[in-house]
């Protein structure tokens, strides 16, 4: 007997007398039964609704795929690094690229710098740990950078304010759930990823050259653990001379870059519901990478838009994150809400803040202080809060004392790929190195023209841009406490011609 046969009426009415309740009616009854025509409330779509989707298979994969960029962005363009060493330079795991002299355009990275010679070294700990050893800090020169594990986030600050406080010695990198022994003098850095990478600046010291500068970069080795009674022949890479091409790919090369991080790296538990997202894509742990031609074309599209997206965010910048309330600059060091560069919360992971500042910087500091050490200031737009556009020249005064320890340098990249804009001169900088050869005015300050034709007269106050559209950055090395404090305010660019 089912339930349906067995509340007829009449039992409802012996049940209902049995517990002194009135008898169930008629209306009562016919109520609760469910008549011809009645719908659930829910379950479907409203009705008359119609699909919008006609391939669900590409909308999946193109939906996935653009929050994958999104989700990707600090392992992507950290492994960008590391693949074009390997494939354009020649490098292999523990070579040390050594720049002889600061960048030029033909280093193509994300908003580097090209006042000081860089260093930077690549490792795989799937190897073993691998030993960092690093020169003192003092009349010789010193150091400045991060090491930072595959997502890009720093496991150690390096230099006079860094881990190693500037006293050089042995740092010795693990793997992740490393049990073994860590032998005595070395400085022990955990690495919750096997692919780890450092970028530091040689600095120059006081009465010092370029040259002293990559002499004193020179004497960094790195080696695994095993090696270390007999350490090999340090290899030293300088491509002063030659195109890196580091940037990332917008296209559906992006996702074979993908696959390539996150075939060798753990996996996090909260990014356990986008490596199931990716799987569909084509990415799985331990699976070669073999999408579909659908999937093919909603990735590339997606690569596409994301960039697209990255661009419109900064063209809307948040007015509440500018540095100055009445300037147009914002800081490169976009930190989050604990000052780091996670974008970690208790309850979330801001993935669109943590894309949006790893698309237009790299190598960030552990935990951005309130006294930091380096500044950098990025102008978004002209005095009139107008965005900066290509094929205009901009002009901005610079005065005589900026507050700076060290010195400062105005850098122009291409607003496009926040990479150096190539052009006749290579040249891509003015600094406070360079005031002997600038025209100055009559306060002692300078004024520096950005555009595509210096204006007569002014060839040595001019950064080309060459047709692009361009993203200043006005670089502070040791700001002192009036552009910490901000009392101090950088002018506005503002337009020439």
């Amino acid at each position: 007997m089912n339930r349906r046969e067995f509340f007829v009426p009449a039992a409802a009415g012996a049940i209902a007398s049995a517990f002194g309740l009135a008898p169930f009616g008629p209306d009562l009854i016919g109520e609760a039964t469910a008549q011809e025509g009645q719908e659930p409330l829910g379950g479907q779509p409203p009705a008359g609704s119609a699909c919008s989707v006609r391939d669900f298979h590409y909308q999946i994969a193109y939906q996935r795929a653009f929050e994958a960029v999104l989700w990707n962005m600090p392992a992507i363009a950290i492994y960008s690094f590391r693949r074009a060493a390997f494939d354009n330079l020649g490098m292999k795991d523990n070579d040390i690229i050594a720049y002889s002299a600061p960048a030029t355009p033909r280093l193509e990275a994300i908003t580097a710098n090209s006042t000081t010679p860089y260093i930077a070294a690549y490792t795989d700990l799937r190897n073993g740990p691998v030993v960092l050893e690093l020169p003192v800090a003092g009349s010789d020169g010193s150091l400045y950078g991060q090491v930072v594990d595959a997502w890009q986030f720093t496991i150690a600050d390096v230099g006079p304010t860094g881990l190693d406080k500037g006293e050089g010695g042995k740092m010795l990198f693990t793997p992740p759930d490393y049990d073994g022994e860590v032998p005595a003098g070395y400085v022990h850095v955990p690495s919750p990823n096997y692919r780890i990478a450092f970028a530091f600046r040689s600095i120059a010291a006081a009465g010092k050259t370029t040259a002293d500068a990559y002499t004193y970069a020179k004497r960094l080795r790195m080696y695994y653990l095993s090696e270390a009674a007999n350490p090999p022949r340090q290899k030293f890479v300088d491509p002063a001379e030659e195109r890196y091409p580091t940037l990332p790919f917008y296209d559906e090369r992006h996702f074979e870059d993908m696959h390539a991080i996150m075939s060798v790296e753990p996996v996090r538990e909260h990014d356990k519901v986008m490596m199931g997202m990716v799987k569909s894509l084509g990415i799985e742990k331990g699976k070669p990478f073999k999408p579909d031609e659908t999937a093919k074309r909603a990735m590339r599209q997606a690569a596409i838009d994301a960039w697209y997206y990255l661009q419109s965010w900064y063209d809307n910048f948040p007015t509440d994150k500018l540095y100055w309330p009445d300037r147009h600059y914002a800081s490169l060091l976009q930190a989050d809400d604990n000052r780091t560069f996670t974008f970690t919360y208790d309850d979330r992971i801001d993935l669109i803040e943590r894309a949006a500042e790893y698309y237009w910087c790299t190598y960030m500091p552990k935990v951005l202080s309130d006294h930091p050490g380096t500044q950098y200031f990025m102008a978004l737009a002209d005095k009139d809060g107008k965005l900066l556009e290509a094929g205009k020249t901009y002009k901005i005064d610079v005065p005589k004392d900026m507050p700076v320890k060290q010195f400062w340098a105005l850098t122009v990249y291409d607003r496009a790929t926040c990479a150096f804009i190539y052009s006749a001169s290579d040249r891509t900088t003015l600094s406070s190195y360079d005031l002997d050869k600038m025209k100055k005015n009559a306060d002692g300050g300078v004024t520096i023209y950005v555009g595509p034709k210096a204006p007569d007269g002014l060839e040595t106050n001019w950064i080309p841009t060459a047709g692009k559209r361009p993203l200043p950055a006005m670089r502070c090395y040791g700001p002192s406490e009036a552009l910490n404090n901000k009392t101090f305010k950088l002018s506005d660019f503002e337009v020439v011609a």
